[in-house]
């Protein structure tokens, strides 16, 4: 079942081009990752997308339609939205286990690949903010940064930590049965629906209803087990406070005050470990800005596109 919602003829209506990028990989093996892009590509400023954990390119959708549908014009934007290695349509690594350093690695490749023109941003939201950190801060030549409901801190010392923890314990559980009920675990739509639910703050029903469905939908769209696991290892084993430091560019964080992952305590100390860093702040949301506040979220980095850097 397809639950509708109130972006959909906006959506069907913005200028898409997808495509696929042949990325080198270790033993000289290649990985095929699948990309969306949006808007004119001689655009002055490309935004590369990166997408959260189980996700897929869609669950930032609302976001491009806010940016380019709504107050800017698209020839001045192009913005560019892969799905991670392993999840969505994109294949899994070639021959290489999916660490954090993979994933950077990954996004590096990517980038030099798609040979953006003029000004380069790199958007992450949850998971994807740590990919996004880890990458600039080895090096990828950004020249602004975006992180939404960044990781912050170690995701068990959460304000619902024992979420987390129960987390832990059911991956680890699908890595132990057999594979067959570990997939089946894995893909469970009773336990996809419980963490959908815990995570949506709105009180609106009909937007409820289609967040759930797209979490039935886009959140059992990877690989293999193997994927997952390894995925979810690099999703609790590392946080953004680790490389901000070493981020010199201009960073946005879009934080939300109701985030389970993430305190807003532990936003202000991460912005605070940022040689040059800007901290926003969604009321009303938790972990799910990209689905929930789509619209304040864009505000903010259509300002922050727009700001002078002459100096």
């Amino acid at each position: 079942m397809i639950v509708s919602s109130p972006y959909d003829k906006l959506l069907r209506r913005l200028p898409v081009r997808e495509r696929a990028a042949s990325l080198p990989g270790s033993d000289r093996q290649c990985t095929d990752t699948r990309y969306w892009d949006y808007g004119d590509p001689a655009a002055a400023t490309t935004l590369v997308l990166v997408h959260g954990f189980r996700g897929d390119h869609h669950g930032l959708q609302l976001v491009v339609a806010e940016l380019l549908g709504d107050g800017l014009n698209p020839a001045h934007l192009r913005i560019v939205a892969p799905d991670l290695p392993g999840f969505g349509e994109s294949a899994p690594l070639a021959g290489g286990v999916h660490s954090l350093a993979a994933y950077a690695d990954w996004i590096q490749q990517f980038i030099k690949v798609l040979a953006p023109v003029g000004r380069l941003v790199v958007l992450g939201h949850s998971f994807g903010s740590i990919v996004v950190a880890a990458a600039v801060a080895d090096g990828l030549a950004a020249h602004d940064v975006i992180l939404v409901n960044p990781i912050a801190a170690p995701a068990l010392s959460g304000p619902r930590g024992m979420l987390t923890r129960l987390a832990v314990f059911y991956y680890w559980s699908a890595a132990r049965l057999p594979d067959r009920w570990g997939y089946a675990l894995l893909q469970n739509r009773a336990i996809v629906r419980i963490m959908s639910v815990t995570m949506a703050k709105t009180r609106d029903p009909a937007l409820r209803r289609w967040i759930h469905n797209q979490h039935d939908r886009y959140f059992s769209a990877f690989a293999n087990r193997r994927v997952v696991m390894e995925a979810f290892s690099a999703s609790v084993s590392h946080d953004v406070s680790e490389f901000a430091a070493r981020i010199r560019q201009p960073t946005l964080l879009i934080a939300a005050d109701k985030d389970d992952i993430t305190s807003l305590a532990a936003q202000h100390r991460l912005q605070s470990l940022f040689p040059n860093s800007t901290l926003r702040v969604i009321e009303g949301v938790g972990h799910l800005i990209h689905y929930e506040k789509p619209k304040p979220a864009a505000e903010f980095i259509r300002a922050f596109l727009a700001e002078d850097r002459s100096a």
